[in-house]
C-alpha cells in the first residue's frame, strides 16, 4: 500500500484525530453528507477568499485544481519567475511529502515573499497556527524566503454602507508570524509521526469523544459512533471529555454501565436513572411552573441570520438579523391562534420585525420561548432600533423558557441526552417530528432565507422557500402549545 501524501487539511485531520485522518486518506466514502449548511460555510469560505485576493492587484490564479497539483506546481514556478506578477492565489507546492495550496503568496521588492491565509472568521483562533505553520514548513522547504506570515480575516467592525463593499475596511490582516515560527519545531515531528501511522496496516484504535467536534465536527462522526450503544454514555448531558475518558478507560461506554457513586451532576443523575427505568421522570414542581401563566399564552419563535457578508445598511458582518416570527397564542377558554411575519426580500427586516411583532404580543400575557435565544433578539433589536427600545424591553419580563422548565423537572429517555426542541417533541408529543419538512432546524432556515433574498432567485423558488420558511416556523411553536399541554396531561395522572 502506497502512503498517501499529505496536505495541509490532512495535517490539520491528524491533529485532531488521527483516526479521521486515516480515514480521509483510505476510507473517503465512509464520511457522512455535506449538509446544505455546511456546504453554504464552505461556499462563504471561498467567496470571502476571492474577495481578499481584490487587495492585491496585479495578482495571478492558479487555476489547477486539487487533481491535477502537478501542474499547479509548474504553473506556480512559471509565476514565481515573472516578477510583474505581484501576488499569486492558490499557489502549489509539494515538499516532504506535503502538498499545500498557499491562498495568497505575496511578492516584495527585497525578493522575499509574505504568506497570506484568508479566514472567513472575525479573529485569529488556535487552530490557525499549525495551519499557517506547515505552509511556512512547506514554503522554507521549496527554497522560499518568507518575510512574514499573515492571516486576512473579516473586520467584525466594518459597517456596510448599502452601497459598495468596502474591502480594506471589511478585512483585518493580523500577523502571525511569530506563532507560526514558534510552532514549527513542532511540524517534523507530527508528518513523521503522521507518516508512519500510515504506513501501518491497520488504522489507530481511537474511541469517539468531543475530540470529534473540536474544532471542527469530523465528517466520520456516524460512521464511528455506529458501534456505540444506545444509550452512549456521551448522552450525559454536559459530560467532560475527562470523565468520558475515565468512563472508557473502565471499560464503561453504556449510561446502564455507569456505577451508582460514579460522580454526576442532578442533570446527568436524573438522566442515567431514566436510563435505567426505561421510562420518563417529571417533577412535581413542574405542575405549578407551567400553570403559573397570564393569558393569553404566546408561544413565540424567531428565526435569524448572520450573513459573513452584509445584506443591509448599517449591518455588520455576522450581525444577527431576525427576518421571521410565529406566535401561536392560547387563550384562557382554550382557543388557539396563530400569527406570523416573514420579511421580504428586498429590504432590511428589523423594524417591521419589531413593529409587527409589538403589535401581536400586546401589553400582557406570558410568553413562552425555547431557550433564551428570543431574548437575545430582543436586546439587541432594543439597541439597534431606539424608537422601539421601551417597549422591546418590557416584553422580556413576561418570558418564561419551555426549555429551562423541561432541564430543571423533565426527562424522557428518548431525548438521548439532548433537550434541542428537535429531540423533545417528538418524545413527549409521538408523531409531531421534523422529518417530513422541508426545513428542519434553524440553520438551515437561515440558510434559506439568504437564498430567498438573493437576487439570482426566481420567483418560484422564492415563493417556495417562503412557504417552508412559515411552515417550519410554525411548526416550533405549534410544537410547543404541544408539548406544555401534553406535559400537563401527564402530570394530571
Amino acid at each position: 500500500m502506497k502512503t498517501p501524501l499529505l496536505s495541509k487539511s490532512r495535517f490539520l485531520a491528524g491533529l485532531q484525530c488521527e483516526l479521521r485522518l486515516w480515514h480521509t486518506c483510505y476510507n473517503r466514502d465512509l464520511a457522512g453528507e455535506v449538509s446544505p449548511v455546511q456546504q453554504y460555510i464552505f461556499d462563504m469560505g471561498h467567496r470571502v477568499g476571492e474577495l481578499a485576493t481584490r487587495l492585491y492587484p496585479k495578482g495571478v490564479l492558479i487555476e489547477e485544481d486539487y487533481l491535477h497539483h502537478r501542474e499547479a506546481v509548474l504553473h506556480t514556478r512559471s509565476a514565481m519567475e515573472d516578477a510583474s506578477i505581484k501576488a499569486i492565489f492558490e499557489a502549489a507546492f509539494l515538499e516532504d511529502g506535503v502538498r499545500i495550496r498557499v491562498d495568497i503568496l505575496e511578492r516584495l521588492p527585497s525578493g522575499e515573499w509574505n504568506l497570506i491565509e484568508v479566514k472567513s472568521s472575525t479573529s485569529t483562533k488556535d487552530v490557525h497556527v499549525p495551519d499557517v505553520s506547515v505552509q511556512h514548513h512547506v514554503l522554507q522547504a521549496a527554497g522560499l524566503k518568507i518575510q512574514g506570515t499573515y492571516l486576512v480575516h473579516i473586520n467584525r467592525e466594518y459597517t456596510y454602507d448599502g452601497k459598495q463593499l468596502n474591502l480594506p475596511r471589511f478585512f483585518s490582516k493580523t500577523s502571525m508570524t511569530k506563532p507560526a515560527l514558534s510552532y514549527e519545531g513542532q511540524i517534523p515531528e507530527r508528518l513523521a509521526q503522521f507518516k508512519a501511522m500510515l504506513e501501518r496496516p491497520d488504522p489507530p484504535k481511537i474511541l469517539p469523544s468531543r475530540h470529534c467536534k473540536n474544532p471542527y465536527e469530523c465528517e466520520f462522526w456516524d460512521h464511528c459512533t455506529g458501534s456505540m450503544p444506545e444509550n452512549w454514555a456521551m448522552e450525559l448531558s454536559g459530560i467532560t471529555e475527562k470523565k468520558l475518558m475515565e468512563l472508557a478507560a473502565e471499560g464503561i461506554h453504556d449510561i446502564l454501565d455507569v456505577p451508582e457513586n460514579y460522580p454526576l451532576t442532578m442533570i446527568q443523575a436524573r438522566i442515567r436513572d431514566c436510563v435505567h427505568k426505561g421510562s420518563e421522570t417529571i417533577a412535581p414542581e413542574l405542575k405549578e411552573a407551567l400553570r403559573n401563566v397570564e393569558y393569553p399564552i404566546h408561544f413565540l419563535d424567531f428565526e435569524t441570520t448572520n450573513p459573513a457578508i452584509p445584506l443591509y445598511p448599517g449591518t455588520r458582518p455576522y450581525q444577527t438579523i431576525p427576518f421571521q416570527w410565529s406566535d401561536h397564542v392560547l387563550t384562557r377558554e382554550g382557543s388557539l391562534g396563530h400569527s406570523e411575519f416573514l420579511s421580504e426580500p428586498s429590504t432590511d427586516p428589523r423594524e417591521e420585525f419589531a413593529a409587527t411583532l409589538l403589535e401581536e404580543l400586546g401589553k400582557g400575557g406570558t410568553i413562552y420561548m425555547y431557550t433564551g435565544y428570543e431574548r437575545d433578539i430582543i436586546r439587541r433589536l432594543a439597541v439597534s432600533l431606539p424608537k422601539y427600545r421601551q417597549d422591546l424591553l418590557a416584553t422580556i419580563a413576561r418570558f418564561k423558557d419551555l426549555h429551562a422548565l423541561l432541564r430543571n423537572h423533565y426527562y424522557h429517555p428518548a431525548f438521548h441526552g439532548s433537550y434541542s426542541l428537535k429531540a423533545v417533541l417528538p418524545a413527549v408529543v409521538p408523531g409531531m417530528d421534523y422529518g417530513n419538512l422541508a426545513i428542519h432546524e434553524g440553520g438551515h432556515a437561515s440558510l434559506k432565507y439568504l437564498q430567498m433574498v438573493d437576487p439570482s432567485s426566481t420567483d418560484k423558488q422564492r415563493a417556495r422557500i417562503k412557504s417552508d420558511l412559515l411552515t417550519y416556523c410554525g411548526f416550533d411553536t405549534l410544537g410547543m402549545v404541544k408539548i406544555r399541554e401534553a406535559l400537563l396531561g401527564k402530570l394530571k395522572s
